[in-house]
């Protein structure tokens, strides 16, 4: 007598998490624009919009978004006094700064109240879903050309943030990415992103250059924040 054969299973495939993304602009025809940009971005749901920051500050309790992109210059109130208003929310979601200005001063503010990235109205649809992915990985993200005047107008530690710091140091001690992960306590991918978000902070595009970067500054990012 044959017997049937035994059904197989498949093998798993990883599961993937899909980012929330909230957007927060006063003018219709922009919020189009990026649901036109965004909306077949694998992994993405937008989850809701608002025009305007009062409007934002309703909706988002009940949406829930992992991420926000929220434009700079809105009438009511402006996207960094938002930002920093609902960064003070437990479960705050991640914020990347949409604007049209790339004032030095505008980016540092954003920063400084907490937001993980700052993107240029008029960047290529491929610079803001970088910038979604880098955040959405627990790394930050600046528009190229934001970083390069940062880099020219200000000192380089600055446009840092603390964590970022600690990194940069580390490398400049000969400390691989396992190595700071562990002394860190977290995990190499997170190390990584930071890495990247490093690299794009300072206009650096080559592992190579990272490291000679780190190493020929490591007394001034090893100084306390």
């Amino acid at each position: 007598m044959t017997t049937a054969p035994k059904p197989t299973t498949p093998p798993s495939t990883p599961a993937t998490t899909t980012v929330r993304l909230f957007l927060v602009d006063d003018h219709p025809l922009v919020r189009d624009g990026l649901r036109a940009r965004l909306g077949s971005m694998p992994n993405l749901e937008i989850v809701g919009e608002a025009g305007s920051a009062a409007e934002a500050l309703e909706l988002v309790e009940s949406v829930r978004p992992d991420l926000m992109l929220m434009d700079v210059g809105m009438k009511d109130m402006n996207g960094i006094e938002l930002a920093a208003l609902l960064l003070q929310r437990q479960g705050a979601p991640h914020i990347v700064m949409l604007s049209m200005y790339d004032n030095p001063e505008y980016v540092q503010k954003a920063l400084q109240v907490g937001a993980r990235g700052y993107v240029l109205k008029d960047a290529p649809a491929a610079e803001i879903v970088a910038a979604i992915e880098a955040v959405s990985a627990g790394g930050t993200f600046l528009s190229p050309a934001v970083s390069k005047k940062l880099f020219r107008t200000q000192e380089p530690r600055p446009l840092l943030t603390p964590r970022e710091s600690e990194i940069l140091s580390a490398l400049g001690r000969g400390e691989s990415s396992k190595q700071i992960a562990r002394e860190l306590g977290l995990s190499v991918r997170t190390v990584e992103a930071h890495r990247q978000s490093i690299k794009r902070r300072l206009g650096i595009e080559g592992q190579a250059e990272l490291i000679k970067y780190a190493v020929e500054h490591a007394r001034e990012f090893g100084q306390g924040s």
